[in-house]
């Protein structure tokens, strides 16, 4: 958006777009400043694409800034591993943020100097209380808060108490600093809140040189005026910290007042989107890792195969709202196929393979097949794959004594080869347990391609690949990671995990190709779903990833 007419012309998709560009008609902006400011204590998860894609979303739609800030104030839960985590979703996700990357503790000095001016002001003080008495003296929602017995220390003593607090003369938690505001309040943000602690713990970018840090509260309306930030937007649980934000900003001296807005976090079923929640999964090795494709990290979601553009017409689906409010699941479902179809390619692959001897075809003879890469590509583009004497089929595409409704393979029953034959099954042979080891089929040579010249018909068609040909690799299956829609709801969450949400099949057999394929090319297993290489393979072993299943329940009657 180049000018004040571009801006005229667009209609806001949302109350957020409708201020901002309220604001930019009304010339109470001149340029719009956003920033994404995620805490570094662990990866993002898809809620985060949504504050993602709405600050830099909307600084992309009106030429404004977007800026990348760590709120790292609290050192004792940060690490360096997130903030480069957080830092690679955000450029995969597509964004890029406006200069260097920003940082809390960038300001750590203005910080203390504000803190030092609110205590001259009589604004802020020392407290000895313990964090037990605090919350007491703190009140309830139906109970005013009590003055804390060190109130009303001289700006001397506080200044002085303070600075020692700073040179670490005191053990962590004995001390805070404290905003003197109204302890008879009705928004208990505003009875007295600490705004400075005691913490012995190594910074990732200060190191040791810090003693004391500010809170989250202090930090962040602050650092919105450091970076001259126009609009502030904030999930719906800082609403009750609003009038704490504005209260800062009034009574300290900063060069710019950023106003807050608050939107509903996104919520989805079948799924856990709390970072702390998601911190237990990992410690507790209920999964592999921040990046466990079972997870709704971004990078879990990534190494899954779920493609950025997929997520991010998800959050334009979903869009921003006031209210809080749950989406299906399947509709995040519904965008990643949308998208694969589009874009993945088309390989054969057989999971549980079942070994087919087709005895009229000559041994040692290999015929390659045109196969289409892509039917939804402009392109359209053909590969060859190998067809041998000896092929693997899926377990499941055989049936011995079928139902009226199996049209797949069966004794005496003629099926399709994907991009092949007309085969038929001659002769099962079992071992000696009565489990079926190999068929035995032949093949109509005039049916090329699956069609047969005099015109009989064939319901059923399977996929295949050749045994001579075909290369063996793991894939992992991923199911659902919760049996509820809403884990943790009536207990706790860990109990409602999916104990088959992962099924690894070993000796799956894969065109050949797919070994080599660039590994960030999306791959659709004809019939099978949608997968992607797994970052653990190794020129020794191919692992492979369930995306998504094919099947899309999103929108259908039931």
């Amino acid at each position: 958006m180049s000018d004040e007419a571009s801006i005229e012309d667009r209609t806001p998709s949302d109350f957020i777009r409708e201020k901002i560009y309220s604001d930019l008609k009304n010339g109470n902006c001149k340029q719009i400043v956003t920033r994404f400011p995620p805490e570094p204590n662990g990866y993002l998860h898809i809620g985060h694409a949504l504050s993602i894609c709405l600050n830099f979303g909307i600084a992309e739609e009106v030429n404004g800034i977007c800026n990348l800030r760590f709120d790292d104030t609290n050192p004792a839960k940060e690490e360096l591993e997130f903030i480069n985590s957080i830092k690679e979703d955000v450029r995969w996700l597509g964004f890029n943020w406006f200069g260097h990357t920003k940082y809390a503790s960038d300001n750590f000095h203005q910080f203390f100097e504000w803190a030092e001016y609110l205590i001259k002001k009589g604004l802020a003080y020392v407290d000895d209380l313990t964090a037990e008495e605090i919350r007491e003296y703190r009140g309830t929602l139906t109970e005013v808060g009590r003055d804390s017995p060190y109130r009303n220390r001289s700006a001397a003593e506080n200044l002085q108490i303070f600075h020692d607090m700073r040179d670490g003369k005191f053990p962590e938690g004995q001390r805070v600093l404290r905003a003197k505001i109204d302890m008879g309040s009705g928004n208990i943000n505003l009875r007295d809140p600490i705004i400075y602690r005691i913490l012995s713990a190594h910074h990732p970018r200060t190191g040791n040189t810090w003693c004391v840090y500010p809170t989250y509260d202090f930090a962040h309306g602050q650092t919105d005026s450091i970076e001259g930030i126009t609009h502030s937007l904030c999930t719906l649980e800082f609403a009750d910290h609003r009038p704490l934000y504005e209260w800062f900003l009034e009574a300290l001296p900063v060069p710019n007042k950023p106003k807050q807005y608050e939107f509903a976090k996104l919520q989805i079923s079948y799924t856990v989107l709390s970072k702390r929640n998601l911190t237990r999964l990992v410690m507790e090795q209920h999964v592999s890792g921040w990046d466990d494709p079972r997870l709704p990290t971004i990078s879990g979601l990534r190494r899954r195969g779920v493609p950025a553009e997929a997520i991010k017409d998800f959050i334009a689906r979903v869009s921003v709202s006031k209210n809080e409010g749950e989406v299906e699941l399947a509709l995040l479902e519904h965008c990643i196929r949308d998208n694969l179809n589009y874009s993945a390619e088309r390989r054969l692959a057989v999971l549980k393979p079942l070994k087919v001897v087709i005895e009229n075809f000559p041994e040692g003879k290999t015929e390659w097949l045109p196969a289409l890469n892509n039917p939804n590509s402009d392109k359209q583009e053909l590969r060859k794959i190998p067809f041998s004497r000896e092929i693997w089929i899926e377990q499941d595409d055989f049936m011995e004594e079928p139902s009226k409704k199996f049209f797949r393979l069966a004794p005496g029953k003629e099926v399709r080869l994907r991009y092949a034959f007309l085969v038929t099954c001659n002769t099962v042979i079992k071992d000696e347990d009565g489990k079926v080891v190999e068929l035995q089929c032949s093949y109509d040579p005039e049916t090329r391609g699956g069609n047969a010249p005099d015109g009989r018909k064939v319901k059923g068609t399977i996929h295949w690949v050749s045994a001579k040909h075909a290369k063996d690799a793991e894939v992992r299956v991923y199911n659902s990671f919760y049996n509820t829609p809403s884990p943790g709801r009536d207990r706790d969450f860990i109990e409602d995990i999916n104990p088959n949400s992962l099924e690894i099949l070993e000796n799956c057999k894969i065109e050949p190709d797919l070994i080599t394929l660039n590994d960030n090319v999306p791959i659709q297993f004809e019939r099978l779903g949608y997968f992607y290489k797994d970052p653990d393979t190794t020129p020794e072993k191919c692992i492979y990833n369930r995306t998504i299943s094919l099947r899309d329940t999103w929108n259908k009657k039931p």
